[in-house]
């Protein structure tokens, strides 16, 4: 797909710092934090709620209550008079949330627009599903989100699985897995020089977390909870996961919770909104691709590839590349297919550093593909990332000024 019509508000972003599993953010309800923050996000850009004409929420793992999920967002924010959808596409999910806000102001350009993504694995629901037929009247649970990460219901294999079948086929190593997973952490501690400038750019930071009641005070994060210290050294001294495999936890990504927001609007509201109104962002482009079962990182070269011919664009004219990365192979193979250096791209780090809570993935690294191209002046970004079902979905877009 191809948009036209489609901006975002320089500076019309934000992002809580992504943590850990069962970590600071665990026992706060995803939808409540989100509308708690994209709260703060606006007044502190002195944008009204009431500005919005829609909402597209992404969140992949339900939240109690989730049936009322968009239009009581919208009311927890400020904006009671909105709705609209509710996207969950797995970790494509932050990617697909902005496309269907582009499309939207393709034929509405008149709109304007608020996106959020928002998601907590940590306690994910328990779901029992009644089968009056089964034995005794039994039926049947899930753990929703780490019976999801075990087993794909169609290619009969766990997310990790995935990343040593292409392994295997593309003939990537244990140790260059090593050396990227190693690379992606220095680029991250980019992110956090200067009392983590880069990521005072767009997350809200000091990060205070209050109780479930919103009384207490129980931590306040300066960045990303959970990033782990790593060497080379630590790297060797960590096992397979899988018996005669090659990735390590320390390799793969770990499950996160935060959300993130971001504005989509037509050029002159986009303009009239932006932190720096010089600067224009327009979201040029969304793809999306899938790979043969049980081969998820490969989905994301043929959805780079279609993202970017639908912009007119090829990879010599991408200027900032980031991608989500749930495992190191990833980045070993768009890298090989097509043709960039680990090292050029993924700069100020990724998720495969910082977590991963789905829906907002995507979306934050859309986020820093921005603001890396404002930092150098302007230029094409490409995101991609890989997401359940062997699929993978790509967004460009295009920064001036």
């Amino acid at each position: 797909m191809r948009f036209d019509k489609a901006y975002v508000p320089y500076g019309g972003y934000w992002s809580s710092p992504f943590a850990k599993w069962q970590g600071s953010l665990a026992h706060l309800h995803a939808l409540s934090l989100a509308a708690e923050v994209a709260r703060k996000a606006l007044a502190q850009r002195e944008i009204a709620p009431t500005l919005f004409d829609g909402l597209v929420l992404g969140m992949t793992v339900p939240q109690k209550r989730a049936l009322y999920a968009t239009p009581w967002l919208a009311a927890l924010i400020g904006a009671e008079g909105i709705t609209g959808p509710w996207i969950a596409q797995a970790c494509a999910t932050g990617a697909r949330v902005l496309a269907a806000a582009a499309a939207e102001l393709e034929l509405a350009p008149e709109r304007t627009l608020l996106t959020i993504t928002a998601d907590r694995t940590s306690n994910g629901p328990h779901i029992y599903y009644p089968n009056p037929a089964g034995l005794g009247g039994n039926g049947e649970c899930e753990n929703w989100v780490t019976d999801s990460f075990a087993d794909d219901p169609w290619a009969r294999n766990a997310m990790i699985q995935t990343a040593e079948n292409v392994a295997r086929e593309a003939g990537i190593s244990r140790e260059e897995q090593d050396e990227v997973t190693l690379l992606r952490y220095r680029q991250y501690q980019d992110a956090l020089r200067d009392e983590a400038a880069f990521l005072k750019r767009f997350m809200l930071l000091p990060f205070e977390v209050r109780d479930a009641r919103g009384k207490n005070l129980v931590a306040t994060l300066e960045a990303d909870e959970g990033v782990f210290p790593t060497t080379a050294e630590g790297l060797r001294n960590l096992r397979p996961v899988l018996p005669g495999g090659t990735v390590t936890f320390g390799s793969q990504t770990h499950p996160a919770d935060g959300n993130c927001g971001m504005i989509v609007a037509g050029r002159d509201k986009a303009r009239e909104l932006a932190r720096d109104p010089k600067i224009e962002v327009r979201v040029a482009a969304y793809a999306e691709a899938r790979a043969k079962k049980g081969f998820m990182a490969m989905a994301t070269v043929p959805a780079a590839r279609r993202a970017m011919e639908a912009a007119g664009i090829t990879i010599r004219d991408v200027a900032v590349l980031k991608t989500h990365n749930p495992f190191a192979v990833n980045d070993i193979y768009l890298s090989r297919e097509l043709g960039v250096p680990p090292e050029q791209f993924n700069r100020y780090g990724s998720s495969l550093v910082y977590g991963h809570p789905q829906g907002p993935t995507g979306t934050r690294l859309i986020i820093e593909t921005i603001e890396e191209l404002a930092l150098r002046g302007g230029g094409w970004g490409l995101f991609v990332g890989c997401a359940a079902g062997d699929t993978a979905a790509a967004v460009v877009v295009r920064v001036a000024g």
